[in-house]
């Protein structure tokens, strides 16, 4: 089955008088891992909720491969969803929840232990759902999203409560299905989580967009950091208001943005200023994603 797109056009959610999302448009292709980024509360959820039928929007269109979710013949085996970690039945073991779900798709028995042993999960097979560790549950809902081998996935926050090397598996498991040339999107509202898994990047804050672009479109706008060591740092603060550039302390140096290294390097030569350190540094990508949300906000 071929990946469809996954487009919201004009989409938006009225609950009472509150907006909680408000003319958002945007496109998730095919082969990508795209990270839906926002605060909490920025309406990423609900937004999710609509894609999926889940909810219904008051104005716009969420759109599966150009179709409405639910105007899909089998729309779960289309687009394999996990949205919370809480929504299992706790006297029931992992197998017998898959179990449940796997009619609604059309598999069998056979599959949900295909995808129990993906997630890591054959262990804990039989272990009721109630004395899962949150991460385990985060697992859980993952093979619960896979059952049908959908071509698309739509994860709402999937690393939460996963330890740092589940959060290693996850990025290397994403980045292979999205490589297998299914559609994948991930919501997550720490964009230091997912920077590492993502192609593309959707930002919004306070129900609207405020960003989209690929991940190294994104980086292009932080611009890179030169951090500087030296023994006299009240020189180096003079030379930079001389020049103009900002100088931040940082650690047991400073950083001056978006100044090449070779040029503070040699400003620092030409005034006599003793280096003991000069590096560049890579784009600080979590602080353009508080720029960009805080600004809206």
């Amino acid at each position: 089955m071929e990946a469809p797109a996954l487009e919201v056009v004009g989409l938006g959610k009225s609950f009472g008088s509150v907006r909680a999302v408000d003319d958002l448009s945007f496109r998730v292709e095919p082969g990508r891992v795209t990270g839906f980024l926002g605060p909490n509360g920025s309406g990423k959820t609900t937004t999710l909720r609509m894609l999926l039928g889940l909810v219904r929007p008051s104005d716009g269109r969420a759109l599966v491969g150009g179709h409405a979710y639910a105007e899909h013949p089998v729309p779960g085996a289309l687009v394999g969803a996990a949205l919370e970690a809480t929504g299992f039945h706790p006297g029931r073991t992992g197998a017998a929840h898959l179990a449940a779900y796997a009619p609604q798709v059309g598999v069998g028995r056979e599959r949900c232990r295909e995808v129990l042993e993906q997630v890591g999960l054959t262990a804990a097979a039989d272990r009721k759902v109630g004395g899962y560790s949150l991460g385990m549950r985060q697992h859980l809902g993952l093979a619960t999203a896979l059952l049908a081998d959908p071509p698309a996935l739509v994860l709402d926050e999937p690393a939460n409560g996963l330890d740092p090397e589940g959060i290693v598996w996850l990025r290397g498991f994403l980045r292979h299905l999205a490589a297998q040339g299914r559609t994948v999107l991930v919501s997550s509202h720490v964009l230091g989580e997912v920077q590492h898994t993502v192609d593309d990047v959707v930002v919004i804050a306070r129900g609207s967009l405020v960003h989209a672009s690929s991940l190294s479109e994104l980086a292009a706008t932080a611009g890179a950091r030169t951090y500087v060591e030296t023994p006299t740092p009240e020189r180096l603060a003079e030379l930079c208001a001389e020049r103009g550039w900002t100088c931040a302390p940082t650690g047991a140096g400073h950083e001056v943005p978006d100044v090449p290294a070779a040029e503070v390097g040699a400003a620092a030569y030409a005034a006599g200023l003793e280096l003991h350190q000069l590096a560049t540094r890579g784009a600080d990508l979590e602080d353009v994603f508080l720029r960009l949300t805080g600004a809206a906000a």
